[in-house]
């Protein structure tokens, strides 16, 4: 058994945020941003709209998109949840009328829709549900410095969202086999130092900005890019294909020299490789199923999906593309 896609959907904010406005208050210009990010604008959710807010829009395009197919469980895959406690996703699956059914957060960072996805799939597999609703929903612009060049250029604000059913490996849309991974001893390399139990906020904490998300960009770089091509090597093996089998390469959409380095690594020539980053930034675990709802991807073509965020973790996964219409 495996789990198939049957439905995909997504959700932004209307605001639209250029490099040009984040150049009125950051010591940056749009060209600095477009050379080294690739991204060109993001969507910055409004306040007093939260993760639930995307998560159900997203959500309910994808069930839609389904054909409105009743779900067993929701996994959210969200580093923003709107509360420390409880999770999101309870509120996600009160707000669509889906009862009382199981629903929980993953928060994996970058790779949480693959964690996500995998997940979900054990949910099926042993027969605990026989649909789920997986959403990754982000609203990352809330946990990013606004006046950190390095961090406030990269994050967008974005949900999307994916219906799994039960079915056969061998069908279009199975999802499968996972590479799934971790390196807590490089956990410090992208955190938010403050707000968890260790280090509650405090006026320290504020003024030291240790409440909003730290970067060592450089080394994040490596590790990325030695992740994701590590694991997109190890679920090919699993699955008996080579890098020629793949149609195409839909990796995490954290900025476009990243991408662009894994697929040079992997072999993915440039008409494989889906990127839409320039539009929406590094929405994290929102940033694959954005991808996916959007890349125009035809029924049959072959997909790896790979991510690497904070933990560290990764995780990568391959399927066939079904025959549907995103919502």
């Amino acid at each position: 058994m495996s789990a198939v896609l049957e439905g995909i959907g997504k959700a932004v904010p209307p605001r639209v945020v250029t490099n040009a406005e984040l150049a009125q208050t950051l010591d940056t210009t749009d060209e600095w941003v477009r050379t080294r990010t690739g991204i060109a604008q993001r969507y910055v959710a409004e306040r007093g709209s939260g993760t639930a807010d995307l998560a159900v829009e997203a959500g309910a395009n994808a069930l839609k998109s389904a054909g409105g197919s009743d779900v067993d469980a929701v996994v959210l895959a969200t580093t923003t949840p709107d509360r420390i406690v409880p999770s999101t996703a309870p509120e996600v699956a009160a707000r669509l009328g889906l009862g009382t059914i199981a629903a929980f957060d993953v928060n994996a960072v970058c790779a949480g829709f693959v964690y996500a996805l995998a997940t979900a799939a054990g949910l099926l597999a042993t027969g605990v549900a026989d649909r789920v609703l997986v959403i990754g929903a982000e609203v990352m612009t809330r946990i990013t410095d606004p006046t950190d060049r390095g961090t406030a250029v990269l994050f967008g604000d974005g949900a999307g969202a994916v219906v799994l059913r039960r079915g056969d490996a061998d069908e279009p849309g199975a999802i499968g086999p996972f590479d799934l991974g971790s390196d807590g001893d490089r956990a410090d390399l992208l955190a938010i130092p403050a707000g968890g139990s260790r280090r509650p906020v405090d006026a320290t904490a504020l003024a030291e900005r240790a409440n909003y998300l730290f970067m060592d960009g450089k080394e994040v770089y490596r590790q990325a890019v030695t992740r994701m091509v590590a694991s997109s090597r190890k679920v090919l093996d699993r699955a008996g294909w080579t890098i020629e089998d793949v149609d195409r390469l839909v990796g995490h959409q954290a900025n476009a020299r990243i991408l662009s380095a894994v697929a040079d690594r992997l072999g993915v020539p440039e008409d494989r490789r889906v990127s839409n980053v320039a539009r929406y930034g590094n929405t994290s675990a929102a940033s694959i199923p954005l991808a996916l709802a959007d890349a125009g991807l035809r029924p049959g073509e072959r997909l790896l999906l790979t991510a690497f965020g904070a933990g560290m973790s990764w995780g990568s996964t391959l399927m066939t593309w079904p025959e549907i219409t995103a919502a």
